[in-house]
């Protein structure tokens, strides 16, 4: 398995917490991501392209690891 890193190239781990670069609508709901949002103790996946997150009111969201860079 690959390592897991973010848009900048910084190795990302289980517990990390990662800043949103971009904008980013959730699919299914009305919620708008905003740039600079905070996702804390994030989980890594199967996909080393992929993390698990909770963002405000949104649970157990799955981003893209082009879209976060590692705070």
């Amino acid at each position: 398995m690959s390592d897991t890193k973010d848009s900048n190239g910084n190795t990302l781990n289980d517990g990390d917490s990662v800043q949103i670069i971009k904008d980013l609508k959730v699919k299914g709901t009305s919620v708008t991501l905003k740039r600079g949002s905070v996702a804390k103790n994030i989980r890594l996946t199967e996909d080393p392209e992929e993390v698990e997150c909770n963002v405000d009111k949104v649970k157990g969201l799955v981003l893209k690891t082009c879209f976060l860079k590692k705070i």
